[in-house]
């Protein structure tokens, strides 16, 4: 059995207080891990293409104010 189908059986085997626990703890994971890979892409510059064209976009007037 490899680590991932460990994993899920542990999972599985949770209380409803831990997997109320766990899942509260996997969120704010996944969320750190996005955060940090979407400043990597803007530092790298993946990002500066979409950037140009919604500025673009907004100064044609295609755009609405929020």
């Amino acid at each position: 059995m490899n680590l991932l189908e460990e994993t899920i059986k542990r999972v599985e085997s949770f209380s409803e207080e831990e997997l109320r626990a766990f899942r509260e703890w996997f969120e704010e994971f996944d969320a750190r891990i996005w955060d940090e890979k979407l400043e990597r892409d803007v530092r790298a510059g993946k990002l500066d293409d979409l950037v140009t064209r919604a500025m673009e976009d907004f100064k044609k007037g295609k755009c609405t104010e929020l």
